[in-house]
């Protein structure tokens, strides 16, 4: 058996064992294939009638382009999709703002349904597709405590936990991101779940880490933060670089200075080797829940880390 049938059986394999539970949960997209085979480290995701491949940069790449796009051509023939609705990524390690730089500027969007919620996605556009599906069961946790409370949603990207908990009866929201593109891209998907309430639901197009610098000043606190910081960014309209590893406790304990007392906070990244400074423990009460965030189809290979921090009623030092 060639490389080819190898990853075309898996596939198939795992998108029967996958597929009735999809539609039991109401996914629309879900991930099919996670660097199964180590030859071939693709992570294959269905949204829809679309299939986004992403290669993993290697120590090595890929023998050929031709073999490449014999791949995506046996793909889409054994999952009776076009050829031109496999979409191809080349996933390197995360430099500076590559999650927005164009890819394909004229490429269509397009709504997939998760559980009872609408989200705009895009398979060409930019190396991210605007939903990351491993965070699924991460935001329904934000949604089941979502009802009567405030949320702060940071480094938010297309918004999707801000549209949970608006769902979800939240009193009201603010979501912080530096891009317009993808605060323009959080309101669209309000609007198309009819939740949109600019004046419930605020959007902040700034720098994250400038905004928890500076917001405790202006005395607004939330019941819920959702908190999800790239592993590092050296964006120009960030005034300095940004690493998780080194720089996640200041931003802990800016972000935890915004919770009210008795609220949550949960903090996720996907750093590879991610180590909390265990001098945080001692300032607030932190629980990895990250079995518990991992989705059936992300069991494989773990995309994520993710705690839930709760702040007691003393105020924490500085």
């Amino acid at each position: 058996m060639n490389q080819t049938e190898a990853l075309v059986n898996r596939v198939l394999k795992n998108s029967r064992h996958l597929r009735k539970w999809a539609r039991r949960e109401g996914l629309e997209a879900y991930r099919l294939y996670d660097r199964d085979i180590p030859e071939l480290p693709y992570a294959i995701d269905r949204y829809g009638d679309w299939l986004h491949l992403q290669l993993f940069e290697g120590k090595r790449p890929m023998e050929e382009d031709a073999q490449i796009a014999e791949h995506r051509a046996a793909l889409a023939t054994a999952l009776e999709m076009p050829p031109n609705r496999v979409a191809l990524k080349l996933r390197r390690r995360q430099r500076g703002s590559d999650q927005y730089q164009k890819l394909a500027e004229d490429a269509p969007s397009f709504s997939i349904r998760e559980r009872d919620l609408l989200f705009e996605v895009n398979m060409e556009r930019y190396l991210d597709t605007g939903l990351f599906l491993d965070h699924r069961d991460t935001r329904r946790m934000v949604r089941e405590q979502a009802q009567g409370a405030s949320l702060l949603n940071l480094f938010a990207y297309t918004g999707s936990f801000t549209v949970y908990a608006a769902a979800g009866g939240a009193s009201r929201t603010l979501t912080v991101d530096m891009s317009q593109t993808y605060q323009a891209w959080t309101r669209r998907n309000l609007i198309q779940n009819g939740l949109d309430d600019p004046q419930r639901h605020r959007l902040i197009c700034t720098d994250v880490l400038q905004f928890i610098q500076e917001a405790p000043a202006t005395g607004e606190r939330f019941d819920l933060i959702v908190l999800d910081p790239p592993s590092f960014s050296n964006s120009k309209r960030m005034q300095e670089s940004f690493d998780i590893q080194r720089d996640h406790p200041w931003l802990l304990r800016k972000a935890l200075r915004l919770l009210n007392p008795g609220g949550t906070l949960y903090f996720s990244n996907n750093r590879r080797g991610f180590k909390l400074d265990p001098a945080l423990e001692g300032e607030a009460v932190f629980e990895e829940i990250t079995a518990e965030t991992l989705p059936l189809d992300f069991q494989r290979y773990q995309p994520h880390r993710c705690w839930r921090i709760c702040r007691g009623i003393e105020e924490l030092s500085t």
